[in-house]
């Protein structure tokens, strides 16, 4: 897609008065919402992801992100932390609290921990220790009705400390429908999941599986937003029509999906090597 297109379907979204989620690994997402910023009046709050194995590195992001986007603040701060940086959290090290000094210069609001199936250890020990809530606002993590990539045991802590959750890849990255029938259309575990998901949505009443998905998320307790992705005008129009007014799914759909989320991490998820889904 051309930059000029890829500028106007940004601006459309913020105008719109959505927060966005960037990133400097996204080709030219910066320089883009740069761009669609300065065509904007709106002042878009933003989720940047940051990274990766020391304080230092994660500053250096910080203050290149900011530059690369034409903005003073990132709203919340999307932590991606490896090697001693997560272990140093993970087991309550003090220097991993270094990272509240971006806070308390205004360079970030609020720090969030990216979670997957393979990280989740990190998150269950901070939270079992006592010191995750000394860093981190919250945790995000893929969040849908095929995916909930954290593991059982860090789902249930989740709900007993109240964390809140930011929900992403609001639709599973496309239709149930076309992940069961299109051959190719989605890797395997997913197309063997919308197997046993599609009759729960075809049978919801909802229109399409965007509505589904956003309805789904607005229900969940703690869940304080889905972060979907398109480069289609028809797309982000059908996102903004499903978020104008959601109503929670009945919540004995959500308990079957929730079910089936729980039956997946325990024959699948827990097992996936880091990178495989």
């Amino acid at each position: 897609m051309a930059f000029e297109e890829r500028v106007k379907i940004a601006r459309s979204a913020i105008d719109a008065g959505l927060w966005l989620h960037t990133s400097d690994q996204y080709g030219e997402a910066l320089s883009v919402l740069k761009e669609a910023i300065a065509q904007s009046d709106a002042s878009p709050s933003m989720i940047f992801k940051i990274g990766w194995e020391s304080v230092d590195q994660i500053r250096e992001q910080v203050v290149r992100q900011l530059e690369a986007a034409g903005m003073e603040r990132m709203a919340v701060g999307q932590l991606c932390l490896n090697g001693a940086l997560a272990e140093a959290f993970q087991h309550g090290d003090a220097s991993a609290l270094e990272l509240n000094k971006l806070k308390e210069e205004g360079l970030v609001g609020q720090f969030v921990l990216e979670l997957w199936p393979w990280n989740s250890q990190v998150a269950i020990d901070a939270l079992k220790g006592g010191h995750a809530h000394e860093l981190l606002d919250g945790f995000i993590f893929y969040l849908n009705p095929m995916q909930r990539f954290v593991l059982n045991q860090l789902w249930d802590l989740i709900a007993e400390h109240g964390v809140p959750v930011v929900a992403m890849r609001t639709v599973a990255g496309g239709s149930v429908l076309r992940a069961r029938d299109v051959p190719g259309a989605a890797p395997e575990y997913l197309q063997k999941r919308a197997v046993q998901l599609a009759p729960i949505f075809e049978s919801s009443g909802c229109e399409n599986w965007t509505e589904f998905c956003v309805r789904f998320s607005f229900g969940m307790p703690g869940v304080l937003a889905t972060v979907g992705s398109t480069n289609k005008p028809a797309n982000l129009a059908e996102f903004l029509s499903a978020a104008e007014k959601p109503v929670p799914l009945p919540v004995e759909t959500v308990a079957a999906i929730l079910e089936l989320h729980r039956s997946w991490s325990e024959d699948h998820d827990r097992f996936a090597k880091p990178w495989s889904m």
